[in-house]
Formats: structure tokens, C-alpha cells, sequence
């Protein structure tokens, strides 16, 4: 039973999380061979474990969202008990794992890989195989962090950009595996460079009036900052959507692994932020500074921010948690209602996502937008461990 329990909307996401036990039964069954990411123009779920296809060096088993597959087992497998679902979780999991021979492709998302699948795993069932690949990517993560600068680098070589002093807000979120490693292991180090990087992107990601950069630049060699970018966003200076979710997410997560009271005041100067440009309809944009035309979305923004928002409401008095809740149950509802897609037309359920501003692709699916959608659901019906 999930602590700190929200009320009042339990029926209600009863009645959600029924049509995502309907739709996952036959979703999961169909893929159970795959590790999805997005659908096709057919509504079928594409395989980034596809063998007979040539993936980039940081895709194919290599992909970011790789182990949100799995997570989504993983909440299905708590909520339901089958353990059919814990089978196909495993199946994506253990595929991962070659990811470790290849090592070049893996970078600061090794969090967003091996948190939700092999970390998932080894906390629900004590799988020691699962302890023994995430304790691995862990110690990848924290390989990563530069001293000097105190922050975790971002990706590898990306085009012809030097990306070694690139931080990005993502990173919160991954940092859950560093502190899980703490947690299990005892040994301090993974804490120190959890909340080293945490401290970090307080002081230069997080503005003044709660909106967060994406991407900060630091000198290498010095620490210095060197520049921010507006990475997926709009533009510098801007306010990714998705970013604001992880920042807002990822201080939570922070805070409940150490309770540090900077990490909640933080969450929530991010979060009051988004609250104040929730759209009324619910539904969110690319980037909170975006032009009104044209109108681009990203429901999975959307549903990692009110994750987030959820979270918080576990943590403040009695008398603030209905403002956060009823903000993650308006954008929830939005989704729900006008974003979903609950038949057999399309393997996904959350629609209109959208990678990056500009990007020439929006509006499709992602299969971490189902998981932080069904999360967010779970987390309104008081139901199961918090995998983060």
C-alpha cells in the first residue's frame, strides 16, 4: 500500500485504471515481444529490440524510454497480480542487459532504462539477477558525474557538439537509481552524487519564477557555467513542459529519498509554476512560452507533470494538498477525456506527445506517456510501491 495516501478521487481513477487493465490486456499480449516505443500509422507498436533493423548508437536496445515498457508491466503486475506481466517485463529487462557490452551507447538515461525494469524487479520479487544489473547501471550513472562542476554529463557525443560540460533537467529524474544504489548498498557515494547534482541544478537551472532551463552548459575543467540552451523548448530562456514535469518530479523524488527541505520548496516553486499556466482545457503545450499558433501539445508533459504535482500533495499539510491534486486531476481528466484512445484502433493509449518543439514530427504516441498516465492513476487510487 502506497504511504502518505491521497483521498478523494479514488473512484473516480477506479474507473480508469479499469480501462487500462481492458486495453493493457490485449496491448501487452500482442507486444509481449517487443520493447516499444512509439506506433505506427497503423496504431502498432513499433520494437526497439528489432534485430534485423540498423539502430543509431544510443537506439535500438540502446533507446532512452527502453524500460518504461517494463515499469508499465511492473504497475499492471501490483495492481492486477498476474504474474503474466511480470514474464514480459523480464523479457525487456533481460534484453537490456546486452545493452552493457556495447557501453557506448549508454549514457546519463541508463536511470530511465534500469530504474522501472531491473530495479522494479529486484523491489518487487528480490530478483537477484535484477539487483545485480541495476547495481551495474548505477555505477555507469555515477562514472558520469564531474567533481569540479558537481552535475552529471548528459549525453555522449551528440553531432558535432562538445557536449562533455552538457547537464540537462532529465537528470533528476535518472538520479533515483543513484539513490536506490545508496539505499541498497549503504555505501554513501551515490548519495553524495545524487544530491551533488540535485544541489547543482537548484542554483542554475531553476529561475527565479519557477520555470527551469533545459540544457545548462558548464566548463568542464572549472565548473563555471558556460551557457544555458533552450534544448527541446522553444527557444532559451524558454519553458519546455517536459522539463518543468521532471524538474517537479525529479526534486520529489530528491526529497523523499533524503529528506532535504530545499528539494520539496523546490518542487514546489516549479510546481506553482505550471499550476499558474495550466491552460483551462487541461491541456498542456510543447513549451509554456510557445506561440499560440501553432498549437503544439505534449500530453506526456502533461502527465509527468501531474505526477509530480501528486507527489508534492503527499508532502505538505493537510490544508495544501487539494490545490495540487485537483491541478493534476485537470490535466488528468483532459487526457483521459480528449487525448486517449481506449479501443482497438491504436496500441497506445495517451495521444498527441511531442518530442521537441522543433522537431518535424508532433503529436504522436509514446509509451512513457502511458506509463506516467497510468502511474499518476495508481497514485490517485492509493495503490502500490512508488518506483522511483
Amino acid at each position: 500500500m502506497e504511504e502518505n495516501r491521497l483521498t478523494g478521487y479514488e473512484e473516480w481513477a477506479e474507473g480508469i485504471a479499469s480501462k487500462i487493465r481492458k486495453k493493457m490486456e490485449w496491448v501487452s499480449e500482442k507486444n509481449k515481444d517487443k520493447i516499444p516505443y512509439t506506433t505506427n500509422e497503423a496504431g502498432d507498436y513499433d520494437d526497439r529490440s528489432d534485430t534485423n533493423k540498423k539502430w543509431a548508437l544510443d537506439d535500438g536496445l540502446n533507446w532512452w524510454t527502453n524500460g518504461f515498457w517494463g515499469g508499465l508491466m511492473w504497475l499492471l503486475y501490483q495492481d492486477t497480480k498476474d504474474g503474466r506481466y511480470a514474464e514480459i517485463a523480464r523479457l525487456s529487462e533481460y534484453r537490456m542487459e546486452k545493452c552493457f557490452e556495447g557501453f557506448y551507447g549508454l549514457h546519463h538515461d541508463v536511470g530511465f532504462m534500469f530504474q522501472l525494469s531491473a530495479v522494479a524487479d529486484y523491489r518487487l520479487t528480490k530478483n537477484e539477477r535484477s539487483r545485480k544489473i541495476g547495481l551495474h547501471a548505477a555505477n555507469l550513472l555515477a562514472g558520469r558525474f564531474n567533481p569540479v562542476g558537481n552535475f552529471i554529463r548528459a549525453w555522449n557525443e551528440v553531432s558535432n557538439e562538445d557536449t562533455i560540460g552538457w547537464a540537462i533537467i532529465d537528470c533528476m529524474m535518472n538520479i533515483s537509481l543513484l539513490y536506490w544504489a545508496w539505499e541498497e548498498t549503504k555505501d554513501p557515494r551515490f548519495r553524495h552524487i545524487a544530491m551533488a547534482h540535485a544541489d547543482t541544478v537548484m542554483k542554475h537551472f531553476v529561475r527565479p519564477d519557477g520555470s527551469v532551463n533545459h540544457i545548462v552548459e558548464f566548463n568542464p575543467e572549472t565548473g563555471e557555467v558556460v551557457r544555458s540552451l533552450g534544448g527541446q523548448g522553444y527557444e532559451e530562456d524558454s519553458s519546455w513542459t517536459r522539463g518543468q514535469g521532471w524538474a517537479v518530479y525529479g526534486f520529489m523524488i530528491s526529497y523523499r529519498h533524503t529528506g532535504k527541505q530545499e528539494y520539496l520548496d523546490t518542487a514546489k516553486r516549479v510546481a506553482h509554476y505550471c499550476m499558474a499556466n495550466i491552460p483551462e482545457n487541461g491541456i498542456i503545450p510543447v513549451d509554456f512560452r510557445q506561440p499560440k499558433e501553432p498549437a503544439y501539445e505534449d500530453s506526456c508533459g502533461a502527465c509527468v507533470i501531474a505526477g509530480g504535482l501528486l507527489e508534492i500533495a503527499k508532502y505538505v499539510p493537510e490544508q495544501e494538498k487539494e490545490m495540487y491534486v485537483n491541478s493534476a486531476v485537470k490535466i488528468l481528466r483532459a487526457i483521459d477525456e480528449t487525448r486517449s484512445d481506449w479501443g482497438r484502433d491504436c496500441d497506445a493509449v495517451v495521444q498527441n506527445c511531442t518530442g521537441a518543439y522543433h522537431s518535424p514530427e508532433h503529436h504522436f504516441t509514446m509509451t512513457y506517456a502511458d506509463y506516467f498516465f497510468a502511474e499518476a492513476i495508481y497514485k490517485l487510487k492509493g495503490t502500490g510501491i512508488f518506483l522511483w
